[in-house]
């Protein structure tokens, strides 16, 4: 096997700025700072400022953050929530969990976010919100999604799991609806060494809320004002946050180059579609994802080949057997579904070589 290309490589990293990880660890240890305290205060202070946020609410994972989001805006069964057919299922099943129904819409065909004519199509008497989601590093058409709910009297939520200081015209990702929800599960562009995640909301009295649902009910301990749930950030992860968020800008840029070595080299390769950015968007790309209509005998030529990929997602939401009860069909769907057969993300991390990409576009350029 000529070459061995991972599909991320998170000890490059690590060494990268091992000196101000392990000193952040180190300074946790020896302040016994494990659950809430300064290291946490102190991180919401920063990411919140990095995002262009007034409050962020720190909790245990991305997919807490969502649930905190939907409890704080006071969801109730026989409620409806709208949200796109391509994402991971912390974005449909965390509707169902806060006690409302997932409403699938399609996809736009370019892009992979939720496509805004079909969120217009699903609007019913019983809708209270929606969840777009900025998909592999891109923002969804915002301006379009925040237009529906205003007509509507919705809230929106931002699903930024993957798009951390992405921006849609000027204005970073996170800004635009009621809240908005981040993962800094350890592959994402800003990772933990564990699970993490965080809501940001410019709505005060929305934040005090989550806060206090997530540290089970209450901002003081022993008083607890509402029943909440356990999902508080811990001190070592918000301080390797910490010691990592500087860095991000340069890492979205090292990104952003590497789609570009990408794009230029595959880009006249018959069948492959590279990623399109829609207008006025700036893809940040946690994940780049290029189409083929024989994705499978792809991946594994270049499985054989030495190079790792990953399909995100093989099986389009409504079509999981978690979603049997709905009884949705392809023709629903129709963007999404033929998506699940086509995508493959290839290796992209900050640290990719060029010589790196160079390696896979030739073996996806010699596949036949």
């Amino acid at each position: 096997m000529a070459i061995a290309i991972p599909y991320a490589d998170l000890q490059l990293q690590y060494q990268s700025i091992k000196s101000e990880i392990d000193a952040a660890i180190a300074a946790v240890i020896h302040d016994s700072a494990f659950i809430r305290g300064p290291f946490v205060d102190a991180f919401e202070k920063k990411f919140a400022r990095a995002v262009e946020a007034v409050h962020c609410v720190s909790c245990a994972n991305g997919t807490d953050a969502l649930y905190l989001a939907m409890a704080a805006l006071d969801v109730q069964p026989g409620d409806e929530v709208i949200t796109t057919a391509h994402s991971w299922i912390s974005t449909s099943a965390m509707i169902t969990h806060a006690g409302a129904k997932p409403v699938f819409c399609d996809t736009d065909a370019t892009t992979f976010t939720i496509d805004p004519a079909a969120i217009e199509s699903a609007v019913t008497p019983r809708t209270v919100g929606i969840i777009p989601v900025h998909l592999y590093g891109q923002p969804a058409d915002m301006d379009a999604i925040m237009a529906i709910a205003r007509k509507h009297n919705l809230w929106v939520i931002e699903d930024c799991a993957q798009a951390h200081l992405a921006r849609y015209k000027g204005k970073q990702v996170g800004s635009f609806g009621h809240a908005a929800t981040f993962s800094f599960y350890p592959g994402k562009n800003l990772g933990a060494m564990g699970d993490a995640g965080a809501i940001v909301t410019g709505d005060t009295a929305l934040a005090e809320r989550m806060s206090m649902l997530a540290r089970h009910g209450g901002l003081v301990k022993h008083q607890h004002r509402i029943e909440g749930i356990n999902s508080r950030l811990d001190g070592l992860q918000a301080a390797i946050l910490s010691a990592k968020l500087p860095h991000l800008p340069c890492w979205t840029d090292a990104r952003q180059t590497a789609a570009a070595v990408y794009d230029a080299g595959l880009n006249q390769i018959e069948d492959v579609t590279v990623p399109e950015v829609g207008p006025n968007r700036t893809h940040v790309y946690h994940l780049y994802t290029i189409q083929h209509p024989r994705r499978d005998r792809l991946a594994a030529y270049l499985k054989d080949n030495g190079v790792q990929t990953a399909i995100n997602y093989p099986v389009a939401l409504p079509f999981l057997q978690a979603y049997e009860r709905f009884r949705h069909t392809p023709e629903q769907f129709p963007n999404a579904h033929r998506h699940q057969s086509r995508i493959l993300s290839l290796p992209m991390f900050a640290e990719i070589t060029a010589d790196q990409q160079q390696a896979v576009i030739g073996l996806i350029r010699s596949f036949s």
